[in-house]
């Protein structure tokens, strides 16, 4: 008779130790998340009493006590709806990230109009009814006259401004 015989194959399969470790890493770093935020986006957060009281007093503490602080909170976070705690940070997030698409959008047809891509210009227009195309021509041309002659690029600073001036009036 074999070890292997009384084993009984009904018997569900837990999770590993490496698969628990990294769960409770992957809430240790949900907290690491909630550090540095204030008391008003906490509050906005919707958390447990206790667990914002954890990131607040995280606050005050450097190394050691921080990461102490840290495996404590991950345990709280554990403890608690940490879905819903994941999912609030997103959507408080959320705006953050609008801003930066927003900004590389800009980017973007600013790169494009100094290229000479002229087709950019029907693409803004229809999006901007107030748009300028002399105004916008003679960025370019400082811009091109700018950078031939190796001087700052204050043109397309101002293309930029410009067309961001563009976007927060729509």
């Amino acid at each position: 008779m074999s070890e292997y015989e009384d084993f009984d194959d009904d018997l569900p399969i837990g999770k590993s130790k490496s698969q628990i470790k990294r769960e409770l890493d992957e809430l240790k770093d949900l907290g690491r998340e909630l550090m540095p935020l204030g008391p008003n986006d906490l509050e906005k957060l919707d958390l447990p009493e206790n667990i914002y009281e954890a990131v607040l007093k995280s606050h005050a503490m450097q190394k050691g006590a921080l990461k102490r602080q840290t495996s404590y909170l991950g345990g709280l976070i554990a403890k608690s709806d940490w879905q819903a705690i994941q999912k609030n940070l997103q959507q408080l997030r959320q705006p953050e990230r609008q801003k930066v698409e927003q900004f590389h959008q800009l980017e973007q047809w600013r790169d494009q109009l100094l290229a000479g891509d002229d087709s950019v210009f029907a693409l803004l227009k229809a999006k901007f009814p107030e748009f300028d195309i002399q105004h916008v021509r003679q960025l370019q041309r400082n811009a091109s006259r700018e950078s031939a002659q190796n001087k700052p690029p204050k043109s397309a600073r101002q293309l930029f401004r410009y067309l961001q001036q563009m976007q927060e009036a729509e």
